[in-house]
């Protein structure tokens, strides 16, 4: 019986670690976002490449992060509440339409070495920013779930 206390709680442990990196790698990303949003106008003889290919590197790791540590852990069956894998049965068509935004953005933008493009990045972020939105409600409802 302990050892099944103890269990218990060291997965509540593991999956608090696993939110907290999860929004610690969100978190990030907002940041970098507004930092991108915040810079005008985007002409290729002022375009800030390292932020836009750090910001996309970062949006990468955390789309990645939330697929590969946190969905497919409850696909696996690493998760044992009901709840849990309802709600992330409910989300996951949400989030996961908005990862095609995501990789189109990455694609257009990440290490690409034609300014040419930056002439529509005030509106891919724009669009990427309405996705995000969507996309974190979603999160967040897997997330208060999770620590339930």
């Amino acid at each position: 019986m302990a050892s099944q206390i103890e269990s218990g709680q060291e997965r509540r442990v593991r999956t608090r670690e696993m939110v907290d990196k999860w929004l610690q790698e969100r978190q990030e990303m907002l940041v970098l976002y507004c930092q991108l949003a915040g810079l005008e106008p985007y002409t290729p003889d002022k375009p800030n490449k390292q932020l836009l290919a750090d910001f996309c590197q970062v949006l990468v790791d955390y789309v990645a992060f939330g697929h590969f540590e946190v969905y497919e852990r409850i696909s696996r069956g690493e998760e044992r509440r009901q709840q849990v894998k309802r709600v992330a049965e409910e989300v996951y068509p949400k989030i996961a339409a908005t990862t095609d935004t995501v990789v189109a953005f990455n694609d257009k933008y990440d290490a690409s070495g034609d300014n040419g493009m930056l002439d529509r990045l005030d509106d891919d972020l724009s669009q990427l920013g309405a996705e995000l939105a969507v996309r974190i409600e979603a999160e967040d409802r897997v997330v208060q779930a999770l620590l339930r």
